[in-house]
């Protein structure tokens, strides 16, 4: 029988950067991502020497309730089609869990200082590894049109709310 849930553990938590859930103005933020102090340093040691990390964070801001299992147009915008669950990147997914790429900025201990993390403070982070340039996509990446229109204003800098 194969398993219908696993358990992952925290291993850092967001610290800072934005206060609050939003759908744009996520850019020039700071924010540190907090190694629970059980994790030796040694676990760190070399991250400095990449420009980008890879977190896998928890929507923990979301709830059960909040799971939209059928297609819905995207920020129920009706101008864009109706996709399906897995097509968004929200809390709306049966995991709530997200990934991101933010700029690592410095290492403090078990402090890891980064920019342009579009999680909260207090958001918990399942993992994160330093972005290898060979394991990005391959390839042309394509898309339809509407997540440029939807996410326009999503990284511009956050001082120009």
């Amino acid at each position: 029988m194969t398993a219908q849930s696993i358990e992952v553990p925290i291993v850092a938590t967001v610290v800072g950067g934005h206060l609050k859930v939003g759908d744009d103005f996520q850019g020039g933020v700071e924010s540190i991502i907090r190694l629970r102090p059980d994790y030796p340093l040694d676990t760190l040691q070399g991250i400095e020497e990449f420009s980008h990390l890879q977190v896998t964070w928890y929507f923990s801001e979301g709830s059960p309730s909040d799971v939209a299992l059928h297609a819905r147009s995207p920020r129920n915008n009706p101008e864009w089609p109706a996709t399906g669950t897995f097509v968004h990147r929200n809390h709306r997914r049966p995991a709530r869990i997200a990934t991101s790429f933010p700029r690592l900025l410095s290492v403090d201990g078990h402090d890891l200082h980064v920019t342009d993390l579009d999680a909260v403070d207090g958001t918990p982070v399942i993992d994160f590894v330093a972005v290898f340039q060979e394991m990005l996509p391959r390839g042309p990446v394509t898309q339809p049109s509407w997540p440029t229109e939807m996410l326009h204003d999503y990284w511009r800098d956050a001082r120009e709310r």
